[in-house]
């Protein structure tokens, strides 16, 4: 097993770069604007492509590269420029109507992530270096999820939900990253490409929404209606 045999240096470079992914989701909670979302993500996916290439680096997984490749390329590169265009076209800055303020989400995610950690701790039976990351990974992933979950549930504008997903699926895919990191490629290409499927469907909820509510909000969807 990988984590088995991994070093202090080597759990510290795994450790900052999930915690520094962490924390930049904890920026988009904490903003109401919409750009800041899209660079905080970009940023994000960066950070995982580093740790896609830290893996594959130390521990001679070869075929991590090409996922920290396509990673930076698509999360990093293509997903940001395709919701940046989104954001010019409807001409919308920041979210107007929100469930909470961004201080008040602030601290929800502060607990969630503490809600993760206690899990993640009692998933976890080492007392090695290697446990100490086996929790850390899991203990982000979760709180990844849980902040996507959070933002898809206290944010109304359809290109933030788009967010709230692309978060959720990050902190799985940066937690397979360290904990399963032997997994087929052909798996982390279509999960990869699940992303750019997501952002299309969400692509035409925003012009469904446009066209017949006029608002890019998803609170209009509140009732069914024919």
């Amino acid at each position: 097993m990988f984590l088995a045999h991994v070093s202090s240096l080597q759990a510290s470079i795994f450790s900052l770069l999930a915690i520094f992914s962490l924390l930049l989701a904890f920026v988009m909670l904490g903003s109401h604007w919409l750009r800041n979302y899209v660079y905080a993500f970009a940023a994000e996916s960066w950070l995982i492509a580093a740790l896609s290439a830290a893996v594959a680096y130390f521990g001679g997984y070869t075929e991590l590269y090409v996922i920290a490749i396509l990673t930076a390329v698509f999360r990093g590169l293509v997903l940001p420029l395709l919701l940046m265009r989104i954001v010019k076209r409807l001409n919308v800055r920041r979210e107007i109507h929100a469930v909470l303020q961004p201080s008040s989400s602030l601290v929800v995610g502060a607990l969630l992530v503490m809600f993760a950690f206690v899990i993640a701790n009692h998933m976890n039976f080492q007392t090695s270096t290697a446990g100490e990351v086996v929790i850390l990974a899991l203990t982000i992933m979760l709180s990844m999820k849980l902040l996507g979950f959070l933002m898809l549930a206290v944010r109304d504008e359809a290109v933030s939900q788009i967010l709230g997903l692309l978060v959720l699926e990050n902190g799985i895919f940066l937690g397979s990253q360290i904990l399963v990191p032997g997994m087929p490629m052909l798996i982390e290409i279509v999960i990869l490409f699940d992303l750019l499927i997501i952002v299309a469907c969400f692509g035409m909820l925003i012009r469904y929404l446009i066209v017949h509510a006029g608002t890019t909000s998803s609170r209009q969807l509140n009732r069914l209606v024919g």
